[in-house]
């Protein structure tokens, strides 16, 4: 599913692993071990220090509008206000959560729409009833279901017969990704979406979805199943998940929204780190090794790009700890020092960075910046110096005509040196003269 991808509910945490300089996204892993939707294919941009692991920072500020999802109730809470039962004109009573086992459960709920978040930007309504509530999956489930997109105008731009994700991890839009946390087993819906919850002011090019656009989604849930046990994944298996997880990031970066971003690469450590119960060779776990600092690397690209400065610090410094020679760790952490106003300390970064690519163009930049930004400062250090100790210009021009007059004395006492000697020897002449 191209563009599947969602404002995660999941706060990001500074200075937490498990917790900008725009790029190119690593080469996408095979994604069919684990049935991963595809995502929105990366913005041609230049990447800094030219891999495909990182990126430098966007140009783009972040978008607040669609960043501030402060009014949003955790996806495991979605939708309990419309689980109260709601009276009709006859006096009955209405719910998403009838029982089943009620004739009359599929005709009501297919009358009325779910107001999802109460802001009227967000609502579903049932097509075809569902096997329960107690079917509904829960956050970090493994779902599947059939979609189909939709323009206002009733214009179809996707449609996916068996898409998979794992619920509230990102994988897809927000609206999905909340909605189908409110469905039951085999319910067909029908989701009305802003897009605020969809894909925003940036809209999707490759689905031909326009920016600032709304849309209805057809959604069914074909299966639920629990989410893989990390601790029985293949190593090559929990890899691929770990490097999906992370271009996730990559995507949520390129867009702009650098929380979520924060979020993934968090989820990606999460299984690049995790225990394991299966043995694995020294490769694999260098490979795991190299995800985990590639998740690091550009985690500290987005902290930067908020100004989590402290973080982004503990994250190249986490880096540096595997790798102490990674050129990008080394970049990050003495910029984030500069910014830091730590100009001697950061220096040194960047000197050991420019050291390993001589011929680097952006550290050169860097270093120039920060050495004279460093001469700036200890001129303004002088300056204050001067000013603690007094009236520099006065004590300049008393020291002046101290040195002048002591000057003068010196120059007289030799002059009246020299003419007492020559005095005398023209004394000692006369007398030797008498003599003679």
């Amino acid at each position: 599913m191209n563009c599947s991808f969602i404002k995660a509910r999941m706060a990001a945490t500074e200075g937490k692993p498990v917790s900008s300089s725009a790029g190119i996204l690593a080469d996408s892993p095979d994604s069919s071990v684990l049935g991963e939707p595809q995502t929105l294919p990366p913005v041609d941009h230049a990447s800094f220090l030219e891999s495909g692991e990182d990126f430098e920072m966007l140009d783009q500020e972040e978008d607040d509008d669609d960043d501030d999802v402060s009014d949003l109730p955790p996806l495991e809470d979605a939708g309990n206000k419309e689980k109260e039962e709601k009276p009709d004109e006859t006096g009955s009573s209405r719910s998403r959560d009838t029982q089943s086992g009620d004739p009359d459960r599929g005709r009501e709920r297919a009358e009325e729409w779910l107001e999802v978040l109460g802001n009227g930007m967000l609502k579903m309504k049932t097509l075809v009833a569902g096997k329960g509530e107690d079917t509904r999956p829960k956050k970090g489930q493994d779902v599947r279901v059939h979609l189909r997109t939709m323009l206002e105008d009733g214009t179809t731009v996707e449609e996916e017969p068996s898409l998979s994700f794992t619920l509230g991890d990102g994988d897809v839009i927000q609206a999905l990704d909340i909605c189908v946390h409110l469905m039951e087993l085999e319910e067909k819906a029908l989701i009305y979406t802003d897009s605020k919850y969809a894909y925003a002011s940036l809209g999707c090019p490759s689905l031909a979805v326009p920016p600032n656009a709304s849309l209805s989604l057809e959604v069914q849930l074909l299966e639920v199943k629990p989410a893989p046990d990390l601790e029985l994944l293949l190593p090559r298996e929990k890899m691929e998940l770990a490097s999906r997880k992370r271009e996730r990031g990559n995507v949520y970066y390129q867009r702009g929204e650098f929380v979520y971003a924060i979020t993934s690469y968090g989820i990606a450590l999460q299984v690049a780190e995790s225990s394991s119960k299966v043995d694995s060779t020294l490769d694999e776990d260098a490979a795991l090794l190299d995800v985990k600092v590639k998740c690091l690397n550009n985690m500290a690209a987005a902290q930067m790009k908020l100004e989590h400065y402290e973080a982004a610090l503990k994250s190249c410094t986490s880096v540096l700890g595997h790798q102490p020679d990674n050129v990008k760790a080394l970049f990050r952490k003495g910029k984030v020092l500069a910014l830091q106003g730590e100009y001697s300390e950061a220096i040194g970064f960047l000197k050991k960075a420019l050291k390993l690519e001589p011929s680097n163009k952006t550290i050169h930049a860097e270093l120039s910046k920060v050495m004279k930004k460093l001469l700036e400062q200890r001129g303004v250090e002088q300056a204050m110096c001067k000013k603690m100790l007094g009236n520099p210009s006065g004590s300049s021009s008393i020291g002046h005509e101290q040195r002048a007059r002591a000057s003068w004395s010196f120059s007289w006492k030799w002059l009246f040196g020299a003419a007492a000697v020559a005095i005398g020897g023209v004394a000692l002449s006369v007398v030797i003269a008498a003599r003679n």
